[in-house]
């Protein structure tokens, strides 16, 4: 899948759901708790048990290989991948100091 900016998508196997901020320069896999990420409207399942933190509202997650940064709008159980790599959250960069 190569999704667009500003596609919503959500996740059948937990409540995630995200905005695309940045698409990806290729077709990626776009996973959360094991499952693919596929357009919204969609009904959540049950968690899959997946093991690590799971989804942050409010956190942006990226994908450096590709480009892809995504805004969670909806926390979840499982955690965001594209193929087996975890997309990391996106650090935010540091204000110049002042004299």
């Amino acid at each position: 899948m190569k999704p667009t900016t500003g596609a919503r998508l959500g996740s059948s196997g937990c409540t995630t759901q995200v905005i695309v901020v940045r698409p990806p320069s290729e077709d990626v896999e776009l996973t959360c708790g094991g499952v693919p990420m596929v357009p919204l409207p969609v009904e959540a399942g049950d968690p899959t048990g997946e093991d690590g933190p799971g989804s942050l509202t409010g956190k942006r997650y990226v994908h450096p290989a590709t480009g892809m940064e995504l805004l969670c709008t909806k926390a979840g159980a499982g955690q965001l991948r594209v193929g087996d790599e975890v997309l990391g959250i996106k650090q935010a960069k540091s204000l110049p100091s002042s004299d």
